[in-house]
């Protein structure tokens, strides 16, 4: 099982890093909607938080 994961993690890498050589615009644009996600998703708890102290 645990060769089956490293195995796994590897390919994944490897994919990443070949999307990132071939298509290095589109994989900045991706990463960018991932931070604009995770910041939307921090400002969404801080609001949820800043309400449950009101």
């Amino acid at each position: 099982m645990a060769k089956a994961k490293t195995i796994i993690i590897y390919l994944v890498v490897i994919f990443v890093l070949y999307t990132i050589i071939t298509s290095p615009k589109r994989s900045a644009e991706l990463v960018g909607v991932g931070f604009e996600g995770v910041s939307s998703a921090a400002q969404s708890v801080g609001d949820f938080m800043s309400e449950l102290v009101k």
